[in-house]
């Protein structure tokens, strides 16, 4: 049941980002697993190696030690190349516009890509591609029980020529040896999407626990770091119900109180 965490180095951590972290190594260690760390490096526009320096220190601070080299996406864009070689595909033209004016439900709210593309005539102009998904897919997640929904055709490969998100994460997983997938939960409505992938290359399902996201003052998702905001073990630790307040606690204390199969946030 081998873990990992894999952060963007589009910014620092913020207390969110490491407490998931922590929640994710506690997974793997308390079940005497290794732990994998990956930088997802795919967006070329966005992804500093200062960053990446910068968000190592701050887990190694936090003793969040893991096995093996750092390994980064961006490296692996010929095995993504693979992958994508060997899935139901086609080619999509759509603007952001028109996909946004495409899939507008009439309550407001937004629907899955209608597959405005799938059959279009092909077009001399740079394309995404996307999956042929038809069908649904469900999985078993730790805190939130079954979780089942109707994938659509998202895109695996962009315009720009940087496989998606969801193509990479479940490829740079399999060949990781990755069963244990622990991180926010903001990221629980896309994974029938990467179950989806693996049923169809053939790929195990891991063991997913999508875990609740640190707020700010305000109640909102935190979604940088901002001055003054807790970081400490002991801090994270008294939030996801595992030391008292004000106790001073390692890493390490953690694993002896860390129950992967009762804890509950």
């Amino acid at each position: 049941m081998d873990g990992r965490y894999a952060p963007s180095p589009t910014g620092p951590l913020h207390a969110g980002n490491l407490r998931t972290a922590l929640l994710a190594w506690l997974y793997a260690r308390s079940q005497g697993s290794r732990f994998r760390l990956r930088v997802e490096d795919l967006d070329p526009q966005r992804s500093r190696r200062e960053y990446e320096e910068g968000q190592l220190a701050d887990l190694e601070a936090l003793g969040i030690d893991w096995d093996g080299p750092v390994v980064r996406q961006s490296e692996r864009r010929e095995r993504h190349r693979e992958a994508l070689e060997r899935l139901p595909t086609y080619p999509c033209w759509c603007t952001r516009k028109e996909i946004r004016d495409a899939a507008q439900a009439p309550h407001g709210a937004e629907a899955p890509y209608p597959g405005t593309c799938r059959g279009r005539r092909r077009e001399e102009r740079p394309a995404a591609i996307r999956l042929d998904a038809r069908g649904t897919a469900g999985f078993e997640d730790r805190l939130h029980g079954w979780v089942e929904g109707e994938v659509d055709d998202f895109v695996l490969w962009r315009k720009d020529d940087v496989p998606a998100y969801n193509l990479a994460v479940v490829i740079d997983d399999a060949d990781a040896g990755v069963r244990e997938v622990v991180r926010g939960e903001d990221l629980l409505e896309t994974t029938p999407r990467q179950v989806r992938l693996q049923q169809l290359l053939g790929l195990p399902t891991p063991a997913y626990t999508h875990v609740p996201l640190v707020l700010d003052a305000q109640g909102r998702r935190m979604a940088k770091r901002v001055e003054g905001e807790p970081r400490s073990v002991g801090w994270m630790a008294e939030s996801l119900g595992l030391a008292a307040h004000g106790e001073r606690v390692t890493a390490e204390d953690l694993l002896a109180r860390f129950d992967p199969i009762g804890w509950r946030p």
